[in-house]
């Protein structure tokens, strides 16, 4: 019998080629063309393949394999995805995303609102361990409050992602917090207390600079019409009662009980089909509708209605699309070796600990970039790097820290990554437009190099501090 051929092993060329047309696709159709990104990744999907068909000898039953392999890792993400979609529904029809903004508008003063922002974002996602789930409940709730505020969206959605995904990062709940440590070698609560060598910073210097935006809007009279006119759309439209705060705060409690993920939603799309029942006097068939294709408002308030005519599973299935069209990206870039190319010519310029720290960021940042799902950005660069941290003695717990560092929150920076087009779907903004002002996001990876560098909060496997420089 004929053996197999091997494929050949892709370069850094190889690579570089797809990168560059994925690069150029995107800009052309997006900033050009007003596109959305699929087809864009779709195409730079087919280069790929190609390349690892005709010129590294690949079968494409294997890359088809790859595809599907890649799409299983992230399929709960999806489930969850669309799971949140419904809550988002229910939760403007029943009245508790409503109740939550026109509280939020009467408590909450402009001076004080990014920082707040922040903080509250925090506290849930610490509690829940998902920033999917605190931007799908106070997430939109605070959009609303910021942009009656009068703060531009870009600012508030910035703010709800940093603190979103502290505590993705922080939280033990958090599936990544989980994950990093178990491509590292090391265990959760070492990963954790490792961490807040750099978090801890990048989280002060993100509220630092909250706090002085926040400066900005403290002294500027506020249009008490357009406020007085949204709260009274939302009375005229909606029973508010302080009673509908209960389902967000059942399914925190649900979910900091360690009741899995998509029960814990689903008991809140439920809540929220019952007090829609309850308080809103809707029937069944509202309660599935809005699940399904998502809740519509026409109050005659534009800020209003924009805000609440949203959600559904239907409404998710453009987020869904994206991802699975990246993973597909992702799952050929895997499998033919390039983005292992990329990660190892990134390694070729670690010749000390502060640089290979670096590297390992930037690889995360670089997968989060071109396989456009998270878990990838931590799993791929973890395999890769583990023997690298071993032969300098350097303990795992430095290379999860890292991991977390570049691939977590560097993720929902991208609009095609899932965490990216999640953020966008949800929250209604552009990651572009928020990503200037995502500063605990955009700290991050720079913090986490710096400390690399002065080998702060990096320590030998004996436990000993580690010469950056060595």
């Amino acid at each position: 019998m004929e053996e197999k051929k091997q494929p050949k092993q892709a370069t850094f060329m190889h690579a570089l080629l797809v990168i560059i047309f994925l690069v150029v696709v995107l800009f052309v159709a997006i900033q050009y063309m007003g596109a959305d990104p699929h087809i864009p990744i779709i195409l730079a999907t087919i280069v790929a393949a190609l390349i690892g068909v005709f010129v590294l000898g690949y079968a494409w039953s294997d890359l088809e394999e790859a595809m599907i392999a890649t799409i299983s890792m992230a399929m709960q993400a999806a489930l969850i995805l669309m799971v949140i979609g419904s809550i988002i529904g229910t939760w403007i029809l029943s009245g508790t995303v409503p109740t939550m903004i026109y509280y939020g508008l009467q408590i909450l003063s402009p001076g004080i609102f990014l920082l707040a922002t922040l903080v509250i974002c925090m506290i849930v996602s610490v509690s829940t361990g998902s920033s999917w789930t605190t931007a799908g409940t106070v997430g939109i709730a605070l959009m609303g409050v910021g942009i009656g505020l009068g703060i531009p969206e870009g600012m508030v959605a910035g703010a709800i992602v940093s603190g979103a995904y502290f505590g993705d990062k922080m939280s033990p709940l958090s599936d990544t917090t989980n994950l990093a440590p178990a491509m590292a070698g090391t265990t959760l609560f070492e990963h954790i207390k490792s961490m807040f060598y750099t978090t801890v910073p990048a989280v002060l210097i993100a509220a630092v600079l909250y706090g002085i935006m926040g400066t900005r809007y403290a002294g500027q009279e506020l249009n008490v019409g357009e406020i007085n006119s949204m709260l009274a759309a939302m009375a005229e439209n909606f029973n508010i009662s302080p009673l509908l705060l209960i389902p967000p705060l059942v399914v925190i409690i649900i979910v900091v009980m360690k009741v899995p993920a998509l029960p814990g939603l689903m008991a809140g799309v439920l809540l929220g089909g019952l007090f829609a029942m309850l308080f809103q006097g809707a029937d069944l068939g509202a309660f599935i509708d809005a699940a399904h294709y998502g809740f519509e408002l026409e109050s005659g308030n534009e800020i209003i209605d924009n805000l609440l005519s949203r959600g559904g599973l239907d409404g998710m299935m453009w987020t869904v699309s994206l991802i699975l069209i990246a993973l597909c990206f992702g799952g050929v870039m895997e499998k033919t070796g390039m983005l292992h190319a990329v990660g190892s010519a990134i390694l070729k310029m670690a010749h000390n600990t502060g640089s290979l720290i670096a590297a390992t960021v930037l690889t995360c940042f670089a997968v989060n970039l071109l396989a456009g799902e998270q878990y990838i950005a931590l799993v791929i660069p973890g395999r890769m790097y583990k023997d690298a941290y071993k032969e300098k003695g350097i303990h795992p717990k430095v290379l999860s820290r890292a991991l977390e560092g570049g691939g977590t929150v560097t993720s929902a920076l991208i609009p095609w990554n899932t965490c990216g087009a999640f953020m966008w779907t949800t929250l209604g903004v552009h990651p572009f437009t928020y990503l200037p002002y995502a500063y605990f996001n955009l700290a991050m990876p720079v913090v986490e190099i710096i400390a690399g560098f002065m080998g702060f909060g990096v320590f030998n496997e004996d436990g000993t501090k580690v010469n950056a420089k060595a």
